[in-house]
């Protein structure tokens, strides 16, 4: 799939949103203008810089462009970092992750949405990134420890276990607050034994599910 006029368009108009009123520059821009969105929205999809979330298959959703882009900033990922994601998708966050980091660990509890992302992910030359069916409830500690953790669902309060997996210095983004009222997308930074918690955005993201998908 090849990008149309209206999707340079459409990727033209996201950029500068975001440097303007999020304040996105550098290497993530770059990233961004790098990954062909097209490849990872659902097929017939009129705009895939749209603002707001698309179906995808097994009853999931991935963000909308902005959304991703906000994420992936405020990682602030470093070329040497490693980065763990709960919640692989489409890919196509995990595909700026991959651009931004020496290597992604990601993880999906779906094998059809695993495996989609891993081809659209070969599709884009990213061979940094290892695909793992499991659901991500409680990391994935065989690679811990890692430098940036990203998790595209909800707690009520952070899990000690991502809290063991986290490097020193280690940031973690995820939506904080109960599964069906108000959340808060947090930044938790790990500074020694203590954690700095920063509010970024709202967020309506349903908690993790248990276990690997036995037949989807």
């Amino acid at each position: 799939m090849t990008d149309t006029a209206g999707d340079r368009e459409g990727l033209a108009a996201l950029l500068m949103r975001v440097r303007s009123e999020d304040f996105v520059a550098g290497r993530l821009m770059e990233a961004v203008e790098a990954i062909p969105r097209r490849v990872f929205v659902p097929e017939g999809t009129a705009d895939p810089y749209g603002e707001h979330s698309f179906p995808l298959p097994c009853g999931q959703t991935m963000p909308s462009a902005r959304t991703a882009v906000r994420l992936a900033a405020a990682l602030r990922i470093q070329p040497e970092h490693r980065v763990l994601e709960i919640g692989t998708g489409s890919g196509y966050v995990t595909a700026l992750l991959a651009r931004l980091a020496v290597q992604v660990v990601t993880l999906e509890r779906y094998r059809t949405l695993s495996t989609a992302a891993g081809e659209r992910l070969r599709l884009c030359s990213l061979s940094n990134v290892t695909v793992v069916q499991e659901d991500g409830r409680t990391g994935y500690g065989e690679g811990a420890p890692y430098d940036r953790i990203v998790v595209h669902g909800s707690f009520e309060e952070l899990p000690r276990s991502f809290v063991e997996q986290m490097a020193s210095g280690a940031m973690l983004v995820a939506a904080i607050g109960p599964g069906d009222g108000p959340q808060q997308m947090v930044r938790h930074h790990k500074q020694g034994s203590r954690f700095e918690l920063t509010p970024l955005f709202p967020a309506r993201l349903q908690p993790l599910e248990v276990g690997k998908a036995s037949i989807l």
